[in-house]
């Protein structure tokens, strides 16, 4: 089953603990806050199945709970930002 994922960047940290997990899935915007590189962070494009371990390491990862993770894609978060 799909994953989707997208980085509330209100209570991102920058803490970089994402990165070190999941360095396919995501990088840093110009305030250093993580944000999901498969699609501008919007929560809508799947996880490629080869990185679900990384994203959900990642997920568990994060101190804030900033990463959201769902079974089916979000709406556009990166719009509504």
């Amino acid at each position: 089953m799909s994953k989707f994922v997208f980085v509330d960047k209100d209570t991102c940290i920058a803490c970089g603990a994402c990165g070190e997990d999941a360095p396919n899935i995501f990088e840093y915007d110009e305030e250093g806050l993580s944000e999901v590189a498969l699609d501008n962070n919007t929560g809508t494009g799947a996880v490629p199945e080869d990185l679900e371990e990384e994203l959900l390491d990642a997920e568990e990862g994060c101190p804030t709970e900033s990463i959201k993770v769902a079974d089916t894609p979000f709406q556009n978060k990166a719009a509504n930002e």
